[in-house]
């Protein structure tokens, strides 16, 4: 009786771990958007993302913009360029940041200036890496423009 009450304390771990890794648990910190300027049509956005699980930012999506980009920042030969990607990728528990300079999301086509104190709403899509997508929702603080 022991070894089957021990079959069934292993196999119930296994399931509680296989459960557990279903599903990604995607925490964002210090989410913010840059401040525009009258007429300025596009801005930008960061944060720090860490999830539970491996995983990836695949796409984003705001109310305040026609379109929404996740864009990578890179120098070549003395040359700051910048790019869309596809994805940016989640390795399980490590903090991922969304900076300038660096990976960032564009926010084009802004219906009107946004200021500081404003929280403008963001919408994460993630691919976690068996393929189940989810949405993480996010408010991001508004930030002075020379910040």
């Amino acid at each position: 009786m022991k070894i089957k009450h021990k079959h069934y304390r292993i196999l119930a771990g296994v399931l509680l771990t296989v459960s557990m890794a279903a599903n990604a648990e995607v925490t964002v910190k210090d989410a913010w958007v840059r401040g525009t300027v009258p007429a300025q049509s596009v801005t930008g956005a960061f944060m720090t993302l860490t999830s539970s699980t491996d995983a990836k930012l695949v796409g984003v999506k705001t109310p305040i913009a026609m379109q929404a980009e996740i864009h990578e920042s890179t120098m070549k030969d003395n040359v700051s360029q910048m790019h869309a990607v596809e994805s940016v990728a989640l390795p399980a528990g490590k903090a991922v940041q969304l900076k300038p300079g660096g990976y960032h999301m564009m926010l084009m086509g802004l219906a009107k200036p946004v200021s500081k104190g404003q929280k403008v709403p963001l919408t994460l899509e993630i691919v976690e890496a068996d393929g189940k997508r989810s949405k993480v929702e996010v408010q991001a603080d508004v930030r002075p423009l020379g910040r």
